[in-house]
């Protein structure tokens, strides 16, 4: 039996998901959680094999807890299911993890697919990150500039991007202030930016924010 566990911070997503998987013999749903902090929590607590986690959620996010779960609960696989499309976030989450990637329009049948294939140890590529990643090789070196930045510079810039103050961002991020202001530093040069409102107009016009 694959246990998993849930992480939407919308009930009704939740109890779909929910509903859904039970209606496969082989898969059972052990735990839920409503937010990154929540599921970090769910992750440390609760025996499973894998964990669908939303990527966009009040308070901590997933891109946030992906690293302290990975930390707390190594072998669970992650599988993102989230509302943005695979070129948006797929191939950096993976690199930081995440095993799967799936965009919520996806066939229903895909996502049991994918936590199968993550139960047994294996990472889940769908057709659209699997062209990512085939494209990516193509174009080496040639790939957007956020996708070179660390895990860690990917976090402080979508939370600057999206308006937070480096106060704020340290706190969510147990980090000091100067810390966060290190890595502005060095996101803002990686991506050739000079202020806050480059970096909020950068990641909205590639949708990495709405």
């Amino acid at each position: 039996m694959i246990r998993v566990g849930i992480v939407d911070d919308h009930a009704i997503v939740r109890v779909g998901l929910r509903n859904f998987l039970a209606e496969q013999v082989d898969v059972r749903v052990v735990g839920e959680a409503a937010n990154g902090r929540e599921a970090i929590d769910l992750a440390r607590t609760t025996e499973m094999d894998v964990m669908l986690m939303d990527l966009s959620m009040p308070g901590q996010g997933g891109i946030d807890a992906l690293a302290m779960i990975r930390a707390k609960a190594p072998d669970v696989g992650i599988l993102v299911l989230s509302i943005y499309p695979e070129e948006h976030y797929a191939m950096n989450l993976i690199r930081q993890g995440a095993r799967g990637y799936l965009n919520k329009e996806c066939d229903p049948l895909e996502i049991v697919d994918a936590i199968r294939t993550i139960a047994l140890g294996k990472r889940y590529f769908s057709a659209q990150v699997a062209e990512l990643m085939a494209q990516q090789l193509d174009r080496k070196a040639d790939g957007l500039p956020h996708e070179l930045l660390s895990e860690r510079e990917f976090q402080v810039f979508l939370k600057l991007a999206a308006g937070q103050t480096a106060g704020q961002v340290a706190e969510e991020l147990s980090l000091s202030v100067k810390t966060v202001s290190t890595y502005r530093t060095r996101l803002m040069e990686k991506l050739g930016l000079h202020s806050n409102s480059d970096l909020t107009y950068y990641a909205l016009t590639n949708k990495l924010i709405t």
